[in-house]
């Protein structure tokens, strides 16, 4: 057996990441047709009044989002995945403004496209911090039967499509496992083979959401707050979520200081 030395090995595995973003970005269309989604316009003001953070963004709030985009990008190509879970402990801790954001600064990489999905079926709010209007959404989806395609928002970001929620439902955790919900999951990988898929969760410790859906999805990140989560509360969430067969990420830390 021949035994590479580390060099060789780092030379390796960068030659493996070059070929697969090159496969990647072949399976990408230069310019996709969002003719059969709905669009919407954001308002740079609106947006920043809710901390979203864009593209022609260089502050420091924005630079954190890069890197932590690129953080999870290269785990999620390096392990195969693509569907990940934003969750946090507690509600106000910043973890939809995190899947937001996280789902927007994806979308910047020109080899893959992303779909943020609102998950959180008891408040879903994802279409408030973008500022724009929904009638229908996942709720109705997964009850009524109400086609994909008629749900479907592009908020004008090129390779960012959004599935909103809507009205909320009480009976979210079996929602969340029915063999509709289940469909969809594969439904949305299958649409575009390089497409990165985010759930924005409700809290993993205020009800059985998290803990029923996220074992269906590759991965998870738990949003943390600095000034809000205590440490027992972020202990308990992750364990919890590794106890649940769950690749984690890693730990958001929000508003946190110099």
């Amino acid at each position: 057996m021949q035994v590479m030395d580390p060099i060789t090995k780092a030379l390796t595995r960068v030659r493996q990441d070059r070929q697969v973003g090159l496969q990647q970005r072949a399976l990408v269309p230069a310019e996709i047709s969002y003719t059969r989604t709905r669009s919407v316009t954001l308002y740079p003001g609106w947006l920043r009044q809710n901390r979203i953070v864009t593209g022609d963004t260089s502050d420091d709030y924005a630079k954190a989002y890069k890197v932590l985009r690129t953080q999870v990008s290269q785990r999620m190509r390096s392990q195969g995945w693509r569907t990940l879970a934003v969750t946090s402990p507690g509600p106000g801790e910043g973890k939809t403004l995190t899947a937001i954001n996280l789902s927007m600064n994806l979308a910047l990489e020109a080899n893959q496209t992303v779909l943020l999905v609102d998950a959180n079926l008891r408040q879903p709010s994802v279409h408030s911090y973008l500022g724009f209007d929904v009638d229908q959404g996942l709720s109705e989806y997964l009850q009524d039967g109400v086609p994909l395609d008629q749900i479907l928002v592009h908020p004008e970001i090129p390779r960012f499509v959004v599935l909103p929620g809507s009205r909320t439902a009480v009976n979210s955790s079996e929602l969340l496992t029915s063999p509709q919900m289940l469909r969809l999951v594969q439904e949305l990988k299958r649409r575009y083979p390089s497409r990165i898929v985010v759930f924005d969760l409700p809290a993993v410790l205020t009800s059985d959401d998290v803990l029923a859906f996220a074992p269906y999805l590759d991965a998870s990140l738990l949003v943390v707050d600095e000034g809000r989560t205590l440490r027992e509360e972020a202990a308990r969430a992750a364990e919890l979520l590794q106890a649940g067969n769950q690749n984690l990420l890693g730990t958001v830390l929000n508003r946190a200081g110099p």
